[in-house]
């Protein structure tokens, strides 16, 4: 930077802070220019920074292309395994729109796993649900079995529910005390259900004021089972009525169970139905599923 009038040399080295230039990847094909990788994972015994020889395009290149891969395979990544299940719990999570803190939650709770080599012989794909499921719990947002059942690959909750319990028990050896696991509530729920059944924001209001009372009374029913009794009473109580057949489509809890929850909560509906949303004559009319 010169000075137009006498000549004085103000700034010789000049440095642009703004982009290097505007990036659109979904719009430049294969000519990204960015020449950065992806962000650092302490996770991994590189740091997620290794680099990886691709494959040269066009037919001239096969000699180069497999002496390369010949030697990229021979020092293969160490971390290859860890990689690949990391991948998959994104995948997971992605399908259940969770969060990345509960991802990388997950992915440190495989790591404690893996470090200690006693999965090897176990369904991976239960073992990588239940990391799922218990990063969930953990950060208090939790999901069901069933729900992560659905994005398993496979996996049944009876193998999703025995690799939850061998890895709280590994976790436990390793830190020499109880894994916090978090406590499940039957408003943790409720908004995910209520948005499946498509219902009204006062019905998703009244359904989450009764929910949080039905807390008051001894109702010896999960929280899930109870979340979807109260859901087909709010609804049952509002002009679009639900059957009970699509409340357990939503809420992934059995017919049978709806009812018998229904059976408990109804000595106490005065109680925990807002009177803003139900009167007592309205109450009464209620009839069981």
């Amino acid at each position: 930077m010169v000075c137009s009038e006498c000549g004085l040399v103000l700034e010789s080295h000049s440095i642009d802070e703004t982009s290097e230039w505007r990036t659109f990847a979904n719009e430049s094909g294969d000519n990204d220019p960015v020449r950065v990788g992806g962000p650092n994972n302490p996770l991994l015994s590189d740091g997620g920074l290794s680099t990886v020889i691709s494959k040269p395009n066009g037919t001239t290149s096969d000699f180069l292309t497999s002496s390369l891969g010949r030697w990229q395979n021979r020092g293969s990544n160490a971390d290859r395994s860890l990689i690949l299940a990391f991948k998959a719990i994104g995948v997971m999570s992605d399908r259940l729109g969770l969060v990345a803190t509960i991802m990388d939650r997950a992915n440190e709770i495989y790591k404690k796993v893996e470090d200690q080599k006693s999965s090897r012989g176990r369904n991976q794909d239960a073992i990588l649900a239940a990391c799922l499921y218990i990063a969930c719990r953990q950060e208090d947002k939790p999901r069901t079995v069933k729900e992560i059942c659905s994005v398993a690959n496979g996996a049944t909750k009876k193998e999703i529910g025995r690799a939850k319990e061998y890895i709280v028990k590994q976790l436990e050896l390793e830190m020499g005390q109880s894994v916090e696991m978090g406590t499940i509530h039957a408003g943790d729920f409720m908004r995910r259900f209520c948005s499946n059944l498509g219902m009204t924001n006062q019905a998703v209001k009244a359904a989450q004021e009764a929910v949080k009372k039905s807390e008051e009374f001894d109702i010896r029913r999960s929280p899930i089972s109870i979340a979807a009794a109260v859901i087909y009473i709010v609804t049952q109580l509002s002009d679009e009525k639900k059957p009970v057949k699509d409340v357990s489509l939503a809420t992934g809890v059995a017919e049978g169970t709806i009812r018998n929850s229904f059976k408990d909560l109804y000595p106490h509906l005065s109680k925990i139905i807002p009177n803003w949303y139900a009167q007592g004559q309205d109450l009464k009319n209620l009839s069981s599923p």
